[in-house]
């Protein structure tokens, strides 16, 4: 399970609302803990994709780097990533299914003429063969960075 405050759902849904009609991207951060997976916050970044970023995004290596950089001080661990589909359902790509990473979460946002209307998150199955949807708990609290 995924736990996110509507602090960071809103974040979410706000980059995702100011880059349509292109992709937006970013970072979960946070912790594990036997319940799940806790969001303590999110880091926007910028697509730096060259074409095509109406269906595709792209982190930069240096991008990355700062989004670990941030966790660190943070006291917390990037945890996932977000993106959104713009005009298309919140569900993984066959592009998402390629290039995502075991473990982490996958937040897609689906951004119908310009509002976000659904946000899904996924995990990649340990052979890469396929998502599993990850059940989101949207929370009133506001979790602690440190553990």
């Amino acid at each position: 399970m995924l736990r996110l405050n509507h602090t960071s759902l809103h974040k979410i849904k706000v980059h995702a609302m100011t880059t349509y009609p292109e992709e937006c991207c970013g970072v979960l951060m946070g912790r594990k803990d036997d319940k799940g997976t806790i969001v303590c916050d999110v880091l926007a970044l910028k697509n730096t994709q060259q074409e095509n970023r109406t269906h595709r995004f792209l982190i930069t290596p240096q991008d990355y780097a700062v989004a670990e950089q941030e966790a660190n001080k943070e006291g917390v661990d990037v945890i996932g990533f977000y993106h959104s589909h713009p005009d298309h359902p919140a569900q993984p790509s066959p592009f998402d299914l390629e290039h995502a990473l075991p473990w982490w979460s996958c937040v897609i946002v689906s951004v119908d003429k310009g509002q976000p209307s659904r946000i899904k998150s996924w995990l990649l199955k340990d052979d890469r063969s396929s998502f599993e949807e990850e059940k989101i708990d949207v929370t009133d609290g506001h979790f602690k960075h440190s553990m």
